[in-house]
């Protein structure tokens, strides 16, 4: 009996030591966080696509944090700056990634700002990105005969089209398009030196 109660107590105290490591300290840290002043709301359009982002599962194979230079050399690839809490103000649930199969989309809207590209890229990858093993997401498209009036189609690489026919983007894509373009973190995460802090510093120096 001694040895069960030492073996429960033993848990218990183990449990509580990773509930405070990993969620805890982790929440009071962040937990008064504040959106950077570039960050933007999504709009109900990004919003819809987001939820097309996460329904196609995406998130398994492309991941939205870059890493700081001293970790690795997302900045030379051209994925951004390191993210910071503040970045993933809006985002709930957050979509930070697990996996790299593909590159990281923290940066993509700067990268690819095409919306034909993002279209055609999705409809079939290969046809931009030679060897890419992104599956294609034909069911996001419908190919006919002729576009209706207020259908646009997608501007595709010869040879890619179905022949004779035009392709249409149906407005899940169109919208998780719209979400990919959002996708841009160009704004400084570091606050100006406060106007007080900056007035004493030039009084202390000598004149010349």
């Amino acid at each position: 009996m001694e040895n069960e109660v030492k073996l429960t107590v033993g848990a218990m105290v183990t449990f509580a030591i990773a509930v405070s490591a990993l969620v805890v300290l982790p929440y009071i840290q962040v937990s008064d966080v504040k959106p950077p002043e570039g960050l933007k709301p999504y709009t109900s359009a990004e919003l819809r696509g987001r939820a097309s982002y996460i329904a196609n599962g995406c998130m398994y194979c492309h991941s939205q944090q870059p890493r700081s230079e001293s970790f690795a050399p997302d900045a030379k690839r051209g994925w951004g700056r390191a993210s910071v809490p503040g970045d993933y103000y809006y985002d709930s649930p957050h979509l930070l990634g697990s996996m790299r199969t593909g590159p990281d989309l923290f940066n993509v809207g700067v990268r690819q700002p095409s919306k034909d590209w993002n279209l055609g890229h999705l409809y079939q990858p290969r046809a931009y990105v030679p060897g890419s093993i992104m599956p294609s997401f034909p069911y996001l498209f419908e190919v006919k005969d002729k576009a209706d009036p207020d259908e646009e189609t997608l501007n595709l690489p010869p040879g890619v089209a179905p022949p004779g026919k035009v392709v249409v983007p149906k407005p899940e894509v169109l919208d998780l398009v719209k979400y990919l373009q959002s996708l841009k973190h160009e704004y400084p995460v570091l606050p100006p030196e406060p106007h007080d802090a900056a007035a004493p510093a030039a009084a202390a120096r000598p004149a010349s």
